[in-house]
């Protein structure tokens, strides 16, 4: 078939590249429990500061940094994405990752993760225990007189015992409908502040910055909440070892869909709020409104605290089961041997005598020990707002940007085994028989046949390189280029992280 055009060689090895993967492994959820799942990662109680942030900002800078971290976010999950084709399929993690590009800081990263999803976790709890006195009181008069239903350690305990048969739950999917519970809870709370947009004066035009900002100090202030408004990658790799079709098109679908959709919230909730209270609006705007929607809020927390167990289980498991020795000794092996690919317990794929998967037994221990070590937290502290700015400033930053794009940069190298060999993978698949060449030619002739139908000549060159421009998966970006944009959002995470603990440390910003 030589007589094939380029440019249709061009999109066929694409197509063949983009794919599912035919590997063994992977799950059955579909492509809409994903985004659910991944957008109820996202969205959470953060969404309900975004007005304050535009009073710290300006309602122009406040959008643009809504959209560029959105953009920042989705980048670093397609790099998680690109990332997940050198692992075996169904077994992607951080832990996976590290373990060719950087074996001896793999237990770094992975206790960054669990600490962090740890400290989210916690917090939520603490929204809980604070919230609902207050919802009971809205509710029951006089309840104030029960002294059990004013007290927050019992309604941490009470909602405890639905969060625990929830966090055994073992797949990500399997929470697809409470956070379908949770997301309609959301969109109660932005039609409440979309009410009180229309249904209550607006602030005066003075109270209101368009273009202006508050200055230099308070604009970093609000940097975290935006930064880290959009931080669902430690469930990423979890979205793609679970969906039954991992093709690339479709992970950018997922993608796309999630960031998308939480970028809009984020700016209808933003500018409604803004301009209905101003610049006296509070940090939580939902505390200036009704008792149904502080209900709202716990209801929302409580089906995200699973979806921080998940990862903060497998980050956990990862550290316990790391021997830097052990570690090394599979890196140096696999760089001789030119086997590129590990399952998520650090095993190559052809190694029968790699570590096993979680076992029952110690899946239900260390979701036991997260649980029990959270309530106890969330019972004894008032208030995390000093340590999550810390857990949010190191741990979202390094696995919403510097981890996928220093994980990227690292394994994609062109002198790299793992890229050569995932490479000649590829490779190997276009050309594994004349099937796919005369798949190929039809599809050739196909498209010949249209075009002769339609206008009565063939398709230019320049309209194929357009329609490959526009594919979804975005392979078409030249590698050099990717690589660059990788190191580039890996030094933007450590940019953005130094700007957050200076805020913390100096000039009392919170998270």
């Amino acid at each position: 078939m030589g007589t094939l055009p380029a440019e249709i060689k061009a999109i066929w090895r694409g197509r063949r590249r983009g794919g599912k993967d035919a590997r063994p492994g992977g799950g059955q959820a579909s492509m809409v429990s994903s985004v659910v799942n991944l957008l109820n990662t996202i969205v959470g109680a953060g969404t309900l500061a975004m007005p304050s942030v535009l009073s710290h900002t300006g309602i122009m800078l406040g959008i643009f940094l809504i959209i560029w971290s959105g953009l920042c976010a989705a980048f670093g999950l397609y790099l998680q994405s690109k990332c997940a084709r050198y692992l075996e399929r169904g077994t992607s993690s951080f832990f996976a990752l590290s373990q060719i590009t950087y074996p001896n800081a793999a237990v770094i990263f992975d206790m960054a993760i669990a600490v962090k999803c740890f400290g989210v976790g916690v917090s939520y709890m603490i929204i809980i225990g604070d919230l609902m006195p207050g919802v009971v009181m809205g509710f029951i008069d006089n309840a104030e007189k029960s002294p059990y239903l004013v007290d927050r350690h019992f309604w941490i305990t009470a909602f405890m015992l639905l969060v625990i048969p929830l966090s055994f739950l073992k797949r990500l999917d399997s929470l697809k409908y409470t956070s379908i519970v949770a997301l309609i809870s959301i969109g109660y709370l932005i039609v409440l502040v979309i009410y009180h947009f229309h249904a209550d004066p607006h602030a005066a035009p003075e109270n209101v910055r368009i273009i202006q900002w508050a200055g230099a100090v308070e604009t970093l202030s609000a940097l975290p909440v935006v930064v880290f408004a959009y931080t669902c990658h430690q469930n990423m790799f979890s979205i793609m070892n679970e969906i039954k079709d991992n093709s690339q098109p479709n992970i950018v679908r997922v993608i796309g869909s999630s960031i998308g959709l939480a970028g809009i919230i984020y700016i209808v909730v933003s500018i409604t709020g803004y301009i209905t209270f101003g610049n006296d609006v509070v940090a939580n705007i939902v505390s200036m409104s009704s008792t149904i929607g502080k209900a709202a809020i716990v209801v929302l927390v409580l089906f995200s605290i699973p979806l921080q167990v998940h990862p903060c289980r497998a980050s956990l498991d990862a550290v316990l089961k790391w021997r830097p020795n052990r570690n090394s000794r599979n890196a140096q092996t696999n760089a001789r041997t030119g086997s590129p690919m590990l399952t998520a317990s650090g095993a190559t794929r052809n190694d029968p005598a790699g570590p096993a998967a979680m076992s029952d037994g110690r899946f239900a221990l260390l979701t036991a020990i997260i649980l029990t070590l959270a309530y106890i937290t969330a019972l004894s502290v008032n208030s995390l707002d000093r340590m999550l700015a810390f857990v949010g400033s190191t741990g979202s930053t390094s696995i919403s940007f510097i981890l996928p794009g220093l994980f990227y940069y690292k394994i994609s190298d062109p002198d790299s085994i793992h890229h050569q060999s995932l490479m000649k993978e590829d490779d190997d698949m276009d050309d594994n028989g004349t099937s796919d060449v005369e798949d190929a030619g039809t599809l050739a002739q196909s498209t010949h046949s249209v075009h002769s139908n339609a206008s009565g000549s063939s398709p230019s060159p320049a309209t194929w390189r357009w329609r490959r421009k526009w594919r979804w998966d975005f392979d078409h970006i030249e590698h050099g280029l990717l690589r660059k944009l990788s190191l580039g959002i890996a030094f933007y995470g450590i940019v953005v992280m130094a700007v957050c603990l200076i805020m913390n440390l100096f000039m009392q910003a919170g998270h």
